[in-house]
């Protein structure tokens, strides 16, 4: 699969400047990513030469217990998202894609990997919320939730811009929030690989045997 390479600055850089949503703008035009690896037909994973450290975060999980997004994934294949569970599209689609493709893994395998999911809108997604939407997906997804504050600078250290939750022309709540799934490697616990908005099924499915090693996709 053909690949591409990021700085780590470049991408933090964009990161200050681009900003997506799940659902239309009032522009009409649909939801753009900080970064895209999916713009050509035959490329999902945008590998970065200066991988990302892994998110200084302890939030709450959806048992309401406290979690260290570092401990409790070091080692282990992990893909870290940041959305919010009332988005109409682009979340719901992401983390399904994910969970269709990590079942064509090795059980072994599947036990190992960790996907995190991180709530962009922490003021009405509990962990009671979160815990009820990612059981319909797949139940061992992990579901964070906690201070805004510290999701956002979470967010910001892989180079993903994240927006307080407000209310559109329609009196609609929206998040607003980059769509990029971060890959971390087992082996160095480094974010090295991004997933934009338009990564489909089978672009999981030809890279997760891969991520779960923590080779370069």
């Amino acid at each position: 699969m053909r690949k591409k390479t990021f700085t780590a600055a470049v991408l933090l850089a964009a990161a200050t400047l681009t900003l997506s949503a799940c659902g239309s703008g009032d522009d009409g035009k649909p939801p753009v990513t900080v970064v895209s690896g999916g713009s050509d037909a035959d490329k999902a994973a945008t590998v970065l030469d200066q991988p990302f450290d892994k998110p200084d975060l302890v939030l709450t999980d959806t048992h309401g217990k406290k979690y260290d997004l570092r401990k409790a994934t070091q080692g282990h294949p992990t893909l870290v998202y940041f959305g919010y569970t009332h988005c109409p599209d682009i979340c719901p689609t992401t983390m399904s894609n994910i969970a269709v493709a990590k079942k064509a893994l090795p059980k072994a395998e599947q036990n190992d990997l960790r996907v995190v999911f991180v709530t962009t809108d922490p003021g009405r997604d509990t962990p009671a919320e979160l815990g009820k939407w990612l059981k319909g997906i797949d139940p061992q997804f992990i579901g964070l939730t906690g201070d805004f504050a510290k999701i956002q600078a979470g967010a910001r250290s892989v180079g993903i811009s994240v927006e307080p939750t407000t209310k559109d022309k329609n009196g609609k709540l929206v998040s607003v929030h980059g769509t990029q799934v971060v890959a971390f490697s087992p082996k160095t616990d480094a974010g090295y690989v991004l997933y934009g908005e338009d990564t489909t099924v089978d672009d999981y499915t030809k890279d997760l045997p891969k991520l779960v090693e923590g080779a370069t996709p």
